[in-house]
């Protein structure tokens, strides 16, 4: 699904309304109906025994919260509308939505956050309309101020929020918190969804999005071009290499895995066991000496042989024996419990001289940092990294801004590479400027471990001949699921590496089916 910015939606509406004529009034009133339909929903019982309040700024956005009001007075609920600002600032559409509001009766009312009596009945209200700020807010929300007085009181509600388009505070380009915002239960946001409710903080204060139809014409819409997008399952499908009735084990990729260490034996089996979940028809992983005998014993579907070390770690001694494994295979997935010395670094960088695809995780993508220049040798080849935050900013990416697509656009541009900047909604970008968003996955991943299954789900996906920024995107939506399905059975607390590796398979018959 495409997500837009703020200046491409305010593009739209002015061509709407400019151009083609519609009423910026008809807009507002499409908008009103989606929140105030939002709004019932999140009711507990009967409306007529229910209380919203709804807190509006004086721009468009208010409006459409004032109008949504009215819409809710109509469905028999109680409602108070209060305006964050001033009347002076009211814009002529908001203006004409109080106007409608007062001939029902309900006067739209000063938010003052000293009255008492006005901040108890928002905090006992059933549900609260959010409309005080939209999609073009870009500075902070000052502290002490009016609206920051809104916002806190609309957070400490027993009600559930309905934001109107945004979450209050949340940036619409990038998810970053300005100063405070309101944590919604649900946003209805018009047209398009905006990144900001997809990556960052803005995709946990913006709770369930729902995209609503305000009446944009349809080739607008259409027309749109954004780098942005969400993957989706019919993405996923898609991507999925076709399996052929008369292959066989060589047909459908050849892998190469390198990594492990004493101490970190796990993270070459999850990888090994995520690729060949995923389909992978031949995986090999090279471990150090030491810990070959367990990895052995564990692995049944991939064949681990034993390379060279040094104090537990792969030495330099290692290098021809993995090249001349990599000569026949397809794709290498370097890093996965590797560890940190400078025997496993220059390995890595020697490593990434190979002409094959490479997906370089953890302590591979560590060893390039203040040797980005590696990185940048290989521009014209395949290579994927998968850094999480703090590896991230190793290696040069700047997260300082709050701007996870940017960050990770800019860098996967700046390198000729595929960035898979994890966390949560994971950020996919191609070294041509386009990127997605993944939208599965929840805290059951946040374990040691879930990251070598990603890495061996991309890798398997790669060597089955998927393209590499589609095997990135499908290959994390399909980890995400594959948790998700595991958090139903075992709950977020109890899912473990092993079972989103074990559950790939489920995952892939759900996108199948």
């Amino acid at each position: 699904m495409k997500l837009t910015t703020s200046a491409q939606m305010r593009e739209l509406d002015r061509i709407a309304i400019e151009e083609r004529k519609i009423p910026s009034i008809d807009l507002m009133e499409r908008a009103a109906e989606g929140v105030a339909a939002a709004a019932m929903e999140l009711l507990p019982e009967n409306p007529s025994r229910c209380r919203i309040a709804a807190l509006c700024g004086a721009g468009n956005n208010g409006g459409d919260g004032i109008a949504a009001a009215r819409l809710l007075f109509f469905k028999g609920v109680q409602v108070r509308c209060f305006l964050v600002g001033t009347y002076e600032r009211l814009t002529p559409d908001s203006l004409e939505m109080t106007r409608r509001l007062s001939d029902c009766g309900v006067e739209l009312e000063p938010f003052a956050p000293e009255n008492e009596e006005q901040m108890g009945y928002i905090r006992r209200c059933d549900a609260v309309v959010d409309a005080v700020f939209g999609v073009g807010l870009s500075r902070e929300v000052a502290a002490g101020s009016v609206f920051a007085a809104a916002i806190d009181a609309m957070n400490a509600s027993r009600a559930k929020v309905v934001s109107a388009d945004i979450a209050s505070g949340v940036e619409a380009d990038t998810g970053r918190i300005l100063g405070r915002a309101v944590r919604a239960d649900r946003t209805v946001t018009f047209t398009f969804p905006k990144i900001g409710q997809a990556v960052g903080d803005g995709a946990v204060y913006s709770g369930d999005v729902t995209v609503w139809n305000i009446g944009i014409p349809a080739d607008l819409t259409k027309s749109l071009v954004s780098p942005v997008q969400t993957v989706e399952p019919d993405f996923v499908r898609w991507a999925l290499p076709p399996r052929k009735i008369d292959g066989h084990k060589g047909t459908f990729g050849k892998l190469l895995i390198v990594g492990g260490a004493v101490g970190y034996t796990g993270a070459p089996y999850l990888t090994a066991s995520a690729a060949v979940r995923t389909g992978c028809g031949l995986v090999s992983l090279g471990v150090p000496e030491a810990i070959w005998p367990m990895e052995a014993a564990k692995c049944a579907s991939a064949m681990p042989f034993p390379l060279p070390e040094k104090g537990g770690m792969l030495s330099a001694k290692a290098l021809p024996q993995i090249l001349e494994k990599l000569s026949s295979c397809d794709v290498l997935a370097l890093g996965p419990g590797l560890g940190r010395s400078e025997g496993t670094a220059r390995l890595v960088w020697e490593l990434l001289k190979t002409e094959k695809p490479v997906v370089l995780d953890a302590d591979g993508i560590n060893a390039l940092s203040g040797h980005i220049d590696v990185l940048d040798a290989r521009r014209g080849r395949i290579t994927v990294l998968t850094p999480h935050d703090v590896e991230f900013g190793r290696i040069g990416g700047d997260l300082s801004h709050g701007d996870r697509v940017k960050a990770a656009r800019d860098f996967a541009v700046a390198h000729g590479c595929v960035l898979v900047l994890k966390g949560h909604r994971t950020v996919t970008a191609g070294p041509e400027g386009n990127v997605l968003v993944n939208t599965t996955g929840g805290s059951g991943l946040s374990k040691g471990g879930s990251g070598d299954v990603l890495t061996g789900v991309i890798a398997s996906l790669l060597a089955q001949g998927v393209g590499a920024v589609q095997a990135a995107a499908a290959g994390v939506w399909l980890h995400g699921w594959s948790g998700d399905l595991a958090e139903r059975e075992l709950t977020a607390y109890g899912v473990t590496p092993e079972d989103v590796a074990w559950g790939l398979p489920g995952a892939i018959r759900e996108i199948l089916e």
